[in-house]
């Protein structure tokens, strides 16, 4: 394993801790949340982390008040807060009493009951940062090839080829056998698996619920609370259409993407940068890492798609107030767009595009419109 790696949420959790008695840093498991916080705490003189999965840290918490009474000076950091929903009332009312910034760093795994514990005791009380694996920013251009490949999970990404396969294998494993029944979801583990290696196979494809509900024998409002679980599991992204007022018929269906392009390899057999190149998926699964690193790098802008009846298409567009921006993703070294491409920045008058490419090297190839790696496309936003 390699040294600690600075996480880009650093900087802003310490500032939200400035701002709010609560932070909560949600993201799948394993992505580095324990290890982000333990490392922010470890310098604090009065940083206390508290592991909910550990018998001996929630025995510490039979008695909430008392135990938030005596370590009123501390910095507390939950781990795994979904594991003991009760807490929210008793932060909610250390808090109020208390009413002071920096008192809690609450860490979830699953969105689902951390959001509607805490919307109902901690409105207005609590902020809320969203974690990913590792982004390229954090571990840089030159790992880029790897990172598609193995994905941004710390203990698939910081080791062999072979290690980590075999870790996203047995991710996978425990997430279905595990993590699944523990939130509370009475599903079969081999449905979730079925339908989550189907999206696998569709992965970049508008939802097709009727379709996908006929393969695995169930209804389509079946599928849909299966995604949406992988959805608030941070694992799926529902990306959502863009509505234009054009006298276009548009798509409405979503794009359903798997969020860590590891997990996407590995359900579909993807070993090697070989098996990539060579294998069907290899323009969708570069469209989603694209798509993850921009968006998870652009939190304040809304992100869509979009596509007409007819074709015509675009992978992303970021909007923010009058300001839109359109990208297209190409897994190609000499990128060619497509005429639905021209044709979509002409039905929405879209005066910026980018085409992200996995090869060095930003130049344009119409007025606006350039060639770019992801770095270059990002780094244009830091330096505005």
């Amino acid at each position: 394993m390699q040294s600690y790696v600075e996480r880009s949420l650093t900087s802003n959790i310490l500032t939200r801790l400035q701002q709010m008695p609560a932070v909560a840093l949600l993201g799948p498991r394993q992505c580095g949340k324990s290890t982000l916080a333990k490392h922010l705490i470890s310098p604090m003189p009065h940083g206390l982390y508290l592991d909910l999965e550990k018998n001996s840290d929630l025995n510490k918490l039979r008695d909430p008040e008392t135990f938030f009474t005596l370590n009123r000076d501390k910095l507390i950091c939950l781990d795994e807060i979904q594991r003991a929903p009760e807490l929210f009332t008793y932060l909610r009312s250390t808090i109020d009493e208390e009413g002071r910034n920096g008192r809690f760093l609450v860490l979830g795994s699953a969105s689902r009951d951390l959001l509607q514990q805490s919307s109902e005791s901690l409105a207005g009380r609590i902020g809320y940062l969203e974690m990913t694996p590792f982004q390229l920013a954090e571990v840089g251009d030159q790992t880029l090839r790897s990172l598609w490949l193995q994905g941004g999970f710390p203990r698939s990404f910081l080791t062999d080829l072979q290690a980590s396969h075999t870790w996203r294998m047995d991710f996978i494993r425990t997430f279905l056998e595990r993590d699944i029944p523990q939130l509370g979801f009475a599903i079969p583990a081999k449905s979730i698996e079925r339908l989550w290696r189907m999206c696998a196979h569709s992965h970049g494809q508008t939802l097709n619920a009727s379709k996908i509900s006929a393969s695995l024998g169930t209804s389509h409002h079946t599928v849909r609370k299966y995604i949406d679980i992988l959805a608030e599991t941070f694992l799926v992204r529902i990306l959502p259409p863009y509505e234009a007022n054009i006298k276009k018929r548009l798509v409405k269906s979503p794009k359903v993407f798997l969020r860590d392009s590891g997990l996407l390899h590995a359900l579909l057999d993807i070993e090697t940068q070989n098996d990539l190149l060579g294998h069907p998926i290899l323009g969708a699964s570069w469209e989603g890492f694209v798509l993850e690193n921009i968006i998870a790098a652009t939190p304040d802008w809304h992100h869509f798609f979009y596509r007409t009846a007819t074709g015509v298409e675009l992978d992303l567009i970021m909007e923010k107030g009058r300001r839109r921006i359109a990208l297209e993703c190409k897994a190609a070294s000499a990128p060619k767009p497509s005429k639905g491409f021209w044709q979509a920045l002409e039905d929405l008058a879209i005066t910026e595009a980018w085409i992200i490419v996995p090869i060095d090297g930003t130049y344009p190839i119409e007025n606006n419109v350039y060639v770019s790696t992801i770095s270059d496309f990002l780094g244009k936003f830091r330096a505005e």
